[in-house]
């Protein structure tokens, strides 16, 4: 998507029903800088206020997506290119989760192991061993759910069985056994238990790319 063009039809369209950036903001319960950073193509609106937005200027998400008002002969072929290029971005943005995730845990494992041995390492009582090798725990368990959290929610995991892609819950990330990406769990469409792999497309094998 063109967030400039984008941008530059948010602001006609305001400037069309004569409201001003902050009157806008103040109908969609958002700051004027919001409504600043969409115009210059800075930043794209939420999607939970998406459809506010295009109401408030009186066009649908396909004319705001387009960046332009879409005729009704082109309406089909312009959402279709909406949804591959929100696809794609999804998928790049996926990618850099997955990528933030391995930092993640190497910090998180290293804010670990260094209180330890350095409390291995200095003469000092026992209590303060303690005390300095607990300074890490609490701060890699923050960086392990974080991680965690990303490889529920970033990308899809595919069934060994059916191949059937699909974002699993907390509990089933929390609790399966896994090796890396990899993670045993049972797939909610065929019900069955397998090794299921990571991957950052929704499309299945079989289906048109």
């Amino acid at each position: 998507m063109d967030l400039g063009k984008i941008g530059k039809f948010i602001a006609l369209q305001r400037k069309k029903k004569n409201l001003t950036q902050a009157e806008l903001a103040e109908l969609l319960n958002v700051t004027d800088r919001a409504v600043s950073k969409w115009e210059t193509g800075r930043s794209m609106p939420d999607s939970s206020i998406m459809l506010e937005l295009c109401t408030a200027l009186g066009i649908s998400a396909n004319d705001l997506l387009s960046g332009e008002v879409v005729s009704m002969e082109n309406y089909n072929e312009k959402m279709e290119k909406n949804l591959l290029d929100a696809i794609k971005e999804k998928e790049i943005a996926d990618r850099r989760l997955l990528a933030l995730e391995w930092v993640i845990g190497i910090l998180s494992v290293g804010v670990l192991l260094v209180p330890i041995i350095l409390a291995s390492l200095l003469e000092i009582d026992e209590w303060q061993r303690v005390v300095i090798s607990l300074l890490g725990v609490v701060p890699a368990i923050v960086g392990i759910i974080a991680a965690m959290k990303i490889e529920q929610v970033a990308g899809y995991y595919e069934c060994g069985k059916c191949g059937h892609r699909y974002v699993p819950s907390g509990k089933a990330i929390t609790f399966s056994a896994h090796m890396g990406r990899t993670r045993y769990m049972r797939c909610p469409k065929c019900s069955q238990k397998s090794w299921q792999k990571k991957v950052v497309s929704k499309r299945e094998k079989g289906e048109n790319s």
